[in-house]
């Protein structure tokens, strides 16, 4: 490899390569986008030895990325495009006799293949990108593995990709040598930014640029399904984007200068905003790039068998291609990826992933090698929602049901929803509504308008009826011919006339939102007007209050904003609680809850009827148990601290007389809070039962029950341990306050210790008491451990200053010699 070259990631195994290809004389090499496969793999072969100054032909499934790839080879070598590295494209060729490496399009190899099928001078053919397959792509590689096979087998194949499954590529290739490389990539955080109600994609993609702008650094990629949307979103952004920031467009068929210019690196100092479509995804590196505003959504080729046609359709980008554009964002630096959609969303694009598993008869997706292994969480939770729809049984293997979700080729929720619509009678209507929920909202409204989420305004709308829109919508009149399209395909497929269903079929249009979406099945909130409360237990709000949804009971939401603390309700259809009954069957579930209750501050028993964190019905629970009682109370006690607990004085000197000695005495039970609480089903739980307030513990003896712990023996330790009176000169017995286990302390009249030498102690003599002398009107006159220096040294002071203010009390000149004495002169 010349040693101007960059040593990317997929330098490590550039050498294996050369041996594989020369060894094999076929290859498949997997590595992730931004390893250099495309740019550097070409460009180190040049000199096998095997080669003998042939030519390598790269075959690039897109025009602009095959523009870009020969450009950055050529910049690499220092020389212009047409000198040892060149370009073919259908009305459009750059080589020259000098040229040793040819990138071509799809549609160009296979016209050379056919105008030449021994394809004499090159020695070597590179399918690059092949994951995005397409029937140009397959039948070149299928002419060159002919080729091979009958007239050269000197030509050298080599299949490169970042997603594809190597093992099924090199069987094609007589059993090639698979190569990866594990690329170079910087992590990137994701947020998700649905469009407000009443935004389609394109506002809701301008809205999360001029965010990145402000919030991120570097240059921003945003993804847009087509031209027409990027065109539109760059006349929202123009004139508004700050002078430093540079706006480009990046699509297929615009101008080669200006797809140039959209994929150079900013000036220093520069930031850009490119707009692009899916082009943007793997097939091309897009200098600086920092941020990746994802829309969501891909224009791809569908054929028609009924008109022989193929058309563009605008789909949801498939879960491979979001993980794609994400990665964009880690390409050169940590960076940032904003997902127009919800979050929730993100299990719904992988639900047909986990149901294609499960028909495979694969419940772990361990199992399998990925590069890129399905995140575990997001995994579940799709595999949840299979289960919930009837897909998947107990252990995760394929029902019935959920292989004729599988044949139906839709999003498992609709398909679940046109197979279940049989028992409504709602077949027709199941196929319509099916069709209004695969795209974007039929309805728009202004920025700022609140469009009203009623799904049967859509189906009256797709059904051509005379239903008034609410003021200021409008319909979008593409999305309501894709709609159309797509509900008539349903009934061709399913077999289903559109006038099949009863009569009053529509009004399970609740019913048939409720099977697809069961987790979004909703109730509104006590007297809190729009306000919901989801079975999955999240919250949601309705914007325009005169909605028919908002004024229901019973709501079934299709389409939710993650945008707030509660998500907006976009799209929803009513329902009612006989309705909601009969769908969830047994996943209503009978539950007692005996819990404490704040509000009242006392346990509280009742017997509800759930479905998720819905409440249907709530009722007075009659047959309490004890110990249900009980372990109420003790959690209110674990949760609120054992300083809850109506500690009586008594009480609480018990407890810190335990402490003391277990500060100084380890094998002695701990009294600290954490410790009480730890232990509370053994010394205080039992004690508990029929109790439903904390004051009913009141009752109790809380430090006897805190004796118990340490048994009997050792309690008549503690009273020589930790005595609760010590006996002074005087012959009075003063209490012990234990509350510094570190530093007891002894409260006495100064006067009371007349004639003693020596500290009070406990614990055995080993811990004297800290003294708190007190004056004849019990105020500290001094603290210290050493009675002996305190007569010696501070009491003359102490006398001369007290003397005067109580003359009725003595004050000796000598302490040490005069009767200590609790009374005052007669």
């Amino acid at each position: 490899m010349p040693p101007a070259l960059p040593p990317l990631p997929v330098t490590d195994i550039l050498a294996a390569l050369g041996d594989a290809l020369a060894t094999h004389g076929t290859a498949v090499l997997v590595a992730p986008p931004g390893a250099g496969k495309t740019t550097l793999v070409p460009l180190a072969l040049l000199d096998a030895p095997w080669l003998a100054g042939g030519r390598i032909v790269l075959l690039e499934p897109r025009r602009l990325a095959a523009r870009a790839a020969a450009s950055r080879m050529a910049a690499l070598l220092h020389e212009p495009v047409g000198r040892t590295v060149g370009w073919r494209m259908r009305g459009d060729t750059r080589v020259s006799a000098q040229t040793r490496i040819e990138v071509v399009t799809e549609g160009v190899l296979t016209r050379m293949v056919l105008d030449d099928p021994t394809l004499d001078g090159t020695g070597l053919v590179i399918f690059d990108e092949f994951h995005e397959r397409s029937i140009h792509g397959d039948t070149g590689l299928a002419l060159a593995i002919e080729t091979r096979r009958v007239l050269r087998d000197d030509l050298r194949l080599l299949v490169m990709s970042a997603t594809i499954d190597g093992a099924r590529v090199a069987a094609l290739l007589d059993r090639a040598p698979v190569l990866a490389s594990e690329g170079r990539t910087f992590p990137v955080t994701t947020s998700w930014r649905a469009p407000r109600a009443g935004q389609d994609v394109v506002q809701g993609v301008v809205a999360a640029v001029r965010e990145a702008i402000a919030d991120h650094e570097g240059d921003v990629l945003a993804f847009l399904p087509g031209a027409a949307e990027i065109r539109r979103a760059q006349a929202l952004l123009e004139d508004t984007l700050p002078p430093a920031i540079a706006l480009h467009q990046l699509f297929g068929m615009l101008d080669p200068a200006a797809q140039d210019a959209a994929i150079a690196p900013s000036p220093p100092g520069r930031r850009k905003v490119v707009l692009a479509t899916s082009i943007a995804e793997t097939s091309l590196t897009i200098e600086g790039v920092r941020v990746v505003v994802d829309g969501g959504l891909a224009r791809v080729p569908r054929f028609s068998p009924r008109t022989g046609m193929t058309r563009l359709e605008t789909v949801r980008a498939s879960r491979a291609s979001a993980d794609q554009r994400r990665g964009r964002a880690g390409r050169v630096a940590p960076g940032h990826c904003i997902r127009v959609w919800a979050e929730h969303d993100d299990a719904t694009l992988r639900a047909p992933l986990a149901l294609d598993l499960a028909g495979a008869g694969i419940t772990d997706p361990a199992a399998l090698s990925w590069l890129d292994a399905p995140p575990a969480g997001a995994f579940a939770q799709a595999r949840a929602l299979l289960a919930t729809l009837g897909a998947l049984d107990a252990h995760g293997r394929l029902t019935a049901h959920g292989g004729e979700m599988a044949r139906l080729g839709t999003h498992p929720r609709l398909a679940h929803m046109l197979l279940r619509a049989d028992a409504l009678q709602a077949r027709a209507l199941a196929c319509d509504l099916a069709a209004v929920l695969d795209d974007r909202d039929l309805l728009r409204a202004p920025a700022g308008v609140a469009l009203d989420p009623d799904l049967a305004l859509r189906i009256d709308a797709l059904r051509e009826g005379r239903r008034a829109l609410p003021a200021g919508a409008d319909v979008d009149g593409a999305a309501l011919q894709r709609a159309r399209d797509l509900a008539r395909q349903l009934r061709d497929r399913l077999g289903i006339r559109r006038d099949a269903d009863a009569t009053d079929a529509d009004r399970h249009l609740g019913a048939l939102v409720a099977l697809a979406y069961p987790d979004r099945v909703a109730r509104r909130r006590d007297g809190a007007g729009a306000r919901l409360l989801l079975r999955n237990g999240s919250g949601a709000t309705i914007r325009d209050a005169g909605s028919a949804v908002a004024r229901a009971p019973w709501v079934a939401c299709a389409a939710l904003d993650d945008s707030g603390r509660d998500a907006t309700v976009r799209t929803a259809a009513v329902l009612d609680e006989a309705t909601v009954r009969a769908l969830a069957g047994d996943d209503v579930v009978r539950e007692r809850d005996v819990s404490w209750d704040e509000t009242s501050e006392a346990v509280r028993a009742v017997e509800r009827e759930r479905l998720g964190a819905i409440v249907l019905a709530e009722r007075p629970l009659r047959d309490v148990r004890d110990d249900e009682l009980a372990d109420a109370l003790a959690a209110a006690i674990t949760a609120r601290g054992i300083a809850a607990l109506p500690w009586s004085d008594a009480a609480r000197r018990t407890r810190e007389r335990l402490a003391f000695v277990h500060a100084h005495d380890p094998s002695w039970p701990a009294m600290d809070d954490a410790t009480l609480l730890a232990s509370l089903d053994s010394w205080l739980r039992p004690q508990l039962h029929g109790a439903r307030r904390l004051a009913d513990v009141a009752s109790l003896d809380l430090g006897a029950l805190l004796l118990e712990r340490v048994g009997w023996e050792r309690r008549a330790q503690l009273d020589r341990l930790a005595p609760t009176h010590v006996a002074v000169p005087s012959g009075s017995r003063i209490p012990v306050d234990y509350g510094d286990p570190h530093a007891p302390v002894l409260a006495v009249r100064l006067q009371e210790l007349f004639g003693a030498r020596e500290t009070p102690a406990v614990l055995d003599g080993r811990v004297p008491l800290v003294l708190h002398l007190l004056s004849p009107a019990h105020r500290p006159v001094q603290v210290t451990r050493d009675l002996a220096g305190f007569w010696a040294s501070s009491y003359a002071e102490v006398r001369r200053e007290l003397r005067g203010r109580y003359p009725r009390h003595p004050w000796p000149e000598d302490p040490l010699t005069a009767p200590p004495t609790h009374r005052a002169k007669p």
